[in-house]
């Protein structure tokens, strides 16, 4: 994907939620930043690490995550095409999270001073960045309640369920039949459990739902069901929310 359909993604992103006038999608579209190529595993952003610039991914797919003083990692969100991955370091440059490239992954550097400069010009686009960080911290809300009180399939079914449903709101794909090029171990620093009982969830859900992990796709035979096993309400992705 090129860099300026990237940034029309993003655009797309802001659309969902928000209501912008032609002028101010015409310099949303006109956004740029440096290209950077990263291989899988690479950290793009570390913990107490500044920034000065937005990470917005072209390709690929990254996890913002959050690390133990011994290392460990906890995967707190993860990010599709179009995302900027790390909108409120604009405002706090100095990130207590990290971003790492779960595989071979694209992305786009925009600096925080383009960004700033533009919400300053145009308070809309300010209100619209606001409203964009806001949904990201809805979802990771809901996150935490998964990791808190769900069992193990219940949550492996609602992030499929939300992985779904953003790809296909970006138009990328089918909710029933989406990429999602994740490995199992991945999987389990998302969901807060062991690769084995990953595997063991994984399976249930085939079983329950005919969910399917195939060569870094996920198919589901039936969304219903699956929308049911992981109490699944997408009002937390405020995908019809607008002002």
């Amino acid at each position: 994907m090129h860099s300026h359909a990237a940034v029309a993604l993003f655009v797309r992103r802001i659309l969902l939620r928000s209501v912008v006038s032609p002028g101010e999608v015409q310099a949303l579209s006109g956004l740029e930043g440096r290209r950077v190529q990263a291989s899988r595993g690479q950290d793009l952003v570390l913990p107490g690490h500044g920034v000065h610039h937005a990470t917005l991914l072209v390709s690929g797919l990254l996890a913002r995550f959050d690390q133990m003083a011994d290392g460990r990692r906890q995967i707190t969100a993860l990010h599709i095409p179009g995302d900027m991955a790390d909108l409120h370091s604009v405002p706090m440059p100095l990130p207590a999270w990290g971003i790492q490239a779960l595989v071979p992954s694209v992305v786009l550097q925009i600096p925080h001073g383009d960004l700033r400069g533009l919400a300053e010009r145009k308070p809309a686009i300010a209100m619209a960045f606001w409203r964009d960080t806001v949904a990201d911290a809805s979802i990771l809300a809901k996150w935490t309640a998964n990791l808190g009180r769900a069992d193990a399939v219940t949550r492996t079914a609602h992030l499929i369920c939300e992985m779904g449903m953003r790809m296909e709101a970006h138009e990328l794909d089918q909710r029933h039949d989406f990429a999602l090029p994740i490995t199992q171990a991945q999987l389990a620093d998302a969901l807060g459990l062991t690769t084995v009982h990953v595997n063991r969830t994984v399976s249930t859900l085939r079983q329950e739902c005919g969910v399917l992990f195939e060569q870094g796709r996920v198919r589901v035979g039936d969304w219903t069901g699956l929308v049911r096993r992981g109490n699944f309400d997408d009002g937390y992705l405020m995908l019809d929310v607008k002002a």
